[in-house]
This record gives structure tokens, C-alpha cells and sequence, in this order.
């Protein structure tokens, strides 16, 4: 009987494997690590006592967050490891998108974590008032292929304000430009664009992609220091040239190269067509005054992407980029402009961190600890996200990659096939979109693939019927 419930327990087969990267001081925290993460994967959204359904298990997982001799990076290193044999597994270039995220955690003594931002609103009585905000910033970069598979995560940092405390007020007497990008909360984009391409290993076939906030000039210098390539939506007029004009200056002499026809939602979710004006331009680009000794002049490829006309139901997309890849034609600006928009897809992962596992509810007092936990929920996002995108890009995978036989049996058994299907080879999709039917995905002719959101109920409920199937077979025997 044992051997069935071990045949049947997938979770256990594919943390095996993510997690054989992990080391700690001692084996029974590896021991107790693996544990702890299966009961996680199996209760996701749960609180730990949930997740761990008894108190010697809860008590086991508080401990090993409390425990000072387990960092972050041990945690994640197995990860980080599995991150990198996909990436040598997939051939030609790689998008590395960047982003920060805010946790924000219910405290009153909020001195123990931190505090992420202090802004005003109102109290109990209506009045507006100054309130501070108790939590941790996460900056992620996420490996995704340019059909927007997520590899893994190769870099995470989490940080609070403490460190950087009273830098506003700093920008009130000293031009943010001529202080040292070591001394600013930004350092973090430089941090993991070195940690991520290192952890990679083949920096050529890495594009890191930001937004607005990364639009940073030591991370082009950085970024060619190493080696790499960088996408960015650009949001300073930087001096380019001899110097007597800028980068705006010389868009404004280009004129349209192209159009590109993209589908767009608005708030409602209804689809229309927009119609991209699209300009480029190879430019020097000059560093920032007061950094001109430190930082070489970079040549550099603009692109600008225009709407045209005024949408009525959202905002007219206007996009700025700047990147070391060459765009000498239409194609190319289009395939930079495909690339960037990947750059939502770290946006999906932060949700489904907050709004899938439920990280913003943990009550874990410390900011240690809550860093210990949200590096796991890191590993069981992802797995949530490849799990929604690869229904979508791998229509042929075998089942057997993510599912085991009893597990196929038992989605068999749960969800019948339709008549249509009877007598088809069932690949990796068929299933997964039996999970997310679980999960109230309706799967109609008409419906887009599944979507995150279903995709987690399902596999909660699914792992919860697994649970109750393995059990009725051990009282039955």
C-alpha cells in the first residue's frame, strides 16, 4: 500500500527535482525542508496550519522559519539550480524580466518587519491621516523563453526601507543623479541583472527587460560590462550626440518606418485593435551630468511606438524603449516591441504570489521569517504560472511529464472526456485542462486557454481529492 500512495503522489516527484539543488547545515533541515514544502504545495493558499494538519507538523515548519541557520538563498538554491538546466535546455535567446513587488502585512508593532512606504488615509473617524505601511519590498527576474514559458526565477531580493530611510528629503537638496548608484534603493536592478546572468552562465543569449523604474543608465553600462543584453521602456530624456540635444530631439526628426496591428483589452476585458506608428533610431546616448568621467558614452537603438487616435475605454499606448539590439528593420522593432510586452508576465507571478498563495497573510512576526516563507512561495508560484503557460505553448508535451499514472487515472475518473475526445491520445494540455476544470474552468469551445486563477483552484481541490483517494485505499486494505 505504501508503495501506491508513493507512486501516486506527484508533488513529491516534481519537488523532488526542483528541490535536489538544496543544501543545509544539517539533514534533518533538508529533511524537514522537502516536508514542509510538499504540505505547502498540497494546501496552497492555506495558512501553515492548514497546510501542516497537525500541531507537531505546524510546530516543525515554525521552527524551521525561525531557524537563523537557513537563508533565503538556501532555499531557493534548488530552484535556482533547475532554473538554469531549463534555460540550457532551451535554445536561442531568453527574456530575463525584472520587477518589484510590495508585501504588505497587517501589524501594529510593525518595528519588526518594516515599513515599505508611509502615505495618508483614512481613519476611523474619516479624517485623512499619515499611515504607514508594514511590510517588505521583492525585487524578481523571472527567465521566461520569447513564447512566454517561465523557466524559473534566477535572482530574488527582498529589502525594507530601514536601510534607505530619508532618501525623499535627500532628493531636496542633491540632484539624484550625481549620487552613487550604490548608495540607492536601485542598486537592486544591478544586483540581479549580475546574480541572474552568472546563475545563467551565457550572458549573449540573455535580453533583461524592465520597465520605466529600470531605466537606469549605470545597468546599460553594467549590462555591457558583463557581457548581456537589456530591453527597457525609457522614461529620461537623456543628452545624446555632441551633447546640444537630446534623444527626444532626434525622434522627432524620424519618421514612420512601419505600422503594427496589436489585439488590446480594455478595462472590461472587451478587445479591440490598435494600430502602433512605429519609429527607430541608432543614437549615442551621454551619461548623466556630474557621471561623465565614471560612465563611457553607449550607442544605443531607440524604438517609438505610437497609437494612433485616442481610445475612449483605456489610455493610448505610447512606448519608449531603448536597448544594445540592433533594429535596423520593421521585424526587428516588432520582435522588441513582442519582447517587452512579455514584461507583464512578472506581474502575473507577483499575483499569483499574493493572490494564489496568499503570502500578504501569513502572521509570521519577523521579517526573517517571513522572508524564509515567501522563498518557497516563490518556488510554488512559478510552478502554478509553467503549469497555466505551458498548456498553452506545448500542445504535443507527453502527460507524463508533469502527471503520474494513478494521477492520470484519477482525472480520468473525475473529469470524463467528452465524446469527441473518446479515443484520443491524451497529451500534457487534455489533462491540465481537466485540473482547471476542477478549478471552474468551463471549457467551452469559445473559452481562451485557463488562466491562473482556476488553474490553483483546481490543483487545491485536486490534491485534496487525491488525499481522500489515497486514504479510502488504505482503509479498504
Amino acid at each position: 500500500m505504501g508503495q501506491r500512495l508513493k507512486e501516486s503522489a506527484g508533488t513529491a516527484a516534481w519537488l523532488d527535482e526542483e528541490l535536489a539543488g538544496c543544501t543545509f547545515a544539517d539533514v534533518r533541515l533538508e529533511k524537514r525542508f522537502k516536508l514542509l514544502v510538499e504540505r505547502l504545495s498540497e494546501g496552497i493558499g492555506e495558512s501553515i496550519p492548514m497546510a501542516c494538519q497537525d500541531w507537531a507538523g505546524t510546530k516543525a515548519a515554525y521552527r524551521f522559519f525561525a531557524n537563523e541557520r537557513v537563508s533565503e538563498a538556501e532555499i531557493l538554491a534548488g530552484h535556482f539550480q533547475a532554473t538554469r538546466d531549463r534555460f540550457r535546455a532551451t535554445p536561442g535567446p531568453v527574456l530575463v524580466l525584472h520587477d518589484t513587488t510590495a508585501l504588505s502585512f497587517q501589524r501594529e508593532n510593525y518595528h519588526a518587519i518594516g515599513v515599505t512606504s508611509r502615505t495618508y488615509g483614512k481613519g476611523a473617524d474619516g479624517r485623512s491621516r499619515l499611515h504607514t505601511v508594514c511590510g517588505l519590498l521583492l525585487h524578481s527576474s523571472l527567465v521566461v523563453t520569447p513564447e512566454g514559458l517561465p523557466l524559473g526565477i534566477a535572482a530574488a531580493k527582498a529589502w525594507t526601507r530601514k536601510k534607505f530611510k530619508g532618501c525623499n528629503a535627500l532628493k531636496k537638496k542633491i540632484n539624484p543623479t550625481r549620487v552613487p548608484i550604490e548608495e540607492k534603493e536601485s542598486v537592486r536592478w544591478l544586483e540581479n541583472l549580475r546574480q541572474s546572468t552568472a546563475l545563467l552562465n551565457e550572458p549573449q543569449r540573455c535580453v533583461h527587460i524592465g520597465d520605466r523604474e529600470s531605466d537606469i543608465y549605470e545597468l546599460f553600462c553594467e549590462a555591457q560590462r558583463i557581457g548581456t543584453h537589456f530591453l527597457v521602456r525609457t522614461c529620461v530624456d537623456r543628452l545624446a550626440d555632441d551633447g546640444t540635444h537630446t534623444i527626444a530631439d532626434e525622434m522627432n526628426e524620424v519618421r514612420v518606418k512601419g505600422v503594427h496591428r496589436i489585439e488590446v483589452r480594455d478595462a472590461k476585458g472587451e478587445p479591440s485593435e490598435a494600430v502602433l506608428e512605429i519609429r527607430y533610431r541608432r543614437i549615442r546616448v551621454l551619461p548623466p551630468i556630474g557621471k561623465q568621467r565614471r560612465y563611457p558614452e553607449l550607442t544605443l537603438y531607440v524604438i517609438h511606438a505610437h497609437e494612433r487616435g485616442a481610445p475612449k475605454e483605456r489610455e493610448r499606448i505610447e512606448w519608449k524603449l531603448i536597448t544594445d539590439l540592433p533594429v535596423t528593420s520593421r521585424a526587428e522593432a516588432i520582435e522588441k516591441l513582442t519582447w517587452y510586452a512579455s514584461r507583464w508576465k512578472i506581474e502575473t507571478f507577483h499575483k499569483i504570489l499574493k493572490s494564489g498563495c496568499k503570502a500578504e497573510d501569513s502572521k509570521l512576526r519577523t521579517a526573517e521569517r517571513l522572508l524564509r516563507l515567501i522563498a518557497v512561495y516563490c518556488v510554488l508560484s512559478w510552478r502554478i504560472f509553467w503549469m497555466t503557460m505551458i498548456n498553452r505553448s506545448a500542445s504535443n508535451a507527453p502527460a507524463a511529464a508533469v502527471f503520474t499514472a494513478v494521477e492520470r487515472r484519477l482525472l480520468d475518473h473525475l473529469v470524463p472526456d467528452r465524446p469527441t475526445e473518446h479515443g484520443r491520445r491524451k497529451c500534457l494540455p487534455a489533462y491540465l485542462t481537466k485540473v482547471a476544470r476542477l478549478g471552474g474552468y468551463l471549457a467551452r469551445a469559445s473559452d481562451p486557454p485557463p488562466g491562473n486563477i482556476v488553474m490553483w483552484r483546481g490543483l487545491s481541490r485536486f490534491t485534496d481529492i487525491e488525499l481522500g483517494f489515497c486514504v479510502a485505499q488504505l482503509v479498504g486494505n
